[in-house]
């Protein structure tokens, strides 16, 4: 059976903090292999994030934080992974990361994911497992889809161990952009991103950011529904599934989804698919 972990991002409230670890205790309950938790803009998110982190990984989840280097410094990066040492975490997810709105490259020390891996590998050995972000859609930021063929290749030669994908509802894209990398010589493992659908308008609006597509019937399909919330998490979850069954189906190491800190949507196609 393929692996299965989770990502949660920082709440911005106690209230907020203690839902998360409500979901939390509720997913450990399929023995992850990891849960993930983001890092925001510049590093902006640093305390909360490091507060769910000890919190999942005190719960005996394995912890996998997020970890940019924009807006770092080399001593900052450098005190987070003494930190995370100490607290027993194995697992990095390792970003280059957004600058907050209006921010420019001044304390980035390190500009791009294959260097912040790289400093780790220096500093720490192989004392973490580094996850590595994969598109295979193309980043959007990316000049052209060979060129982020190559900017993934030197993250990999730089010590990254396995990778995550951004998320899509196109399973072919996910098997072009493995196939590309594998013909360069590239074996890390490329565990799809899955994203649940319960928000079509909030998906959109991230989809357009981070250049995730959605295909033009499953656009047109939740368009349709309007203000039915019901019929959309109930599309959404007949589609996601089938998405992730063809994965599986076609041998993928793992599935990561991106839960939106919420438990029962990434648990209802899990539980449809396994």
């Amino acid at each position: 059976m393929a692996k299965i972990s989770f990502e949660f991002f920082p709440t911005q409230t106690d209230a907020g903090t203690e839902k998360l670890l409500k979901v939390r205790d509720r997913l450990a309950q399929e023995n992850p292999e990891f849960i993930s938790v983001t890092y925001g803009a510049g590093g902006s998110t640093r305390g909360r994030t490091r507060s769910i982190v000890k919190s999942v990984q005190e719960s005996g989840i394995a912890a996998a934080p997020h970890l940019s280097c924009v807006g770092d410094s080399k001593a900052d990066l450098r005190e987070i992974l003494l930190d995370y040492k100490k607290m027993g975490i194995k697992r990095i997810v390792t970003l280059r990361g957004d600058l907050p709105s209006g921010a420019g490259m001044a304390n980035s020390e390190l500009r791009y994911a294959n260097e912040l891996v790289e400093f780790i590998r220096q500093e720490t050995g192989d004392h973490f497992t580094l996850e590595v972000a994969a598109y295979p859609e193309m980043h959007p930021q990316a000049p052209s889809f060979e060129a982020d063929l190559k900017n993934f290749e030197r993250k990999v030669k730089a010590g990254a161990d396995s990778a995550i994908t951004q998320y899509f509802f196109n399973a072919d894209s996910y098997f072009h952009f493995v196939d590309r990398v594998q013909a360069m010589g590239i074996e890390i493992p490329i565990i799809p991103g899955i994203m649940p659908i319960t928000n079509y308008s909030k998906l959109a609006r991230f989809s357009d950011a981070c250049g995730a597509e959605i295909p033009r019937w499953i656009r047109k399909q939740l368009e349709a529904y309007g203000d039915d919330s019901e019929s959309i998490v109930k599309f959404g979850e007949e589609v996601v599934s089938n998405l992730s069954q063809n994965l599986l189906d076609q041998g993928v190491p793992g599935i990561h989804f991106y839960t939106m800190n919420q438990a029962e949507p990434s648990l209802a196609i899990w539980n449809n698919i396994r």
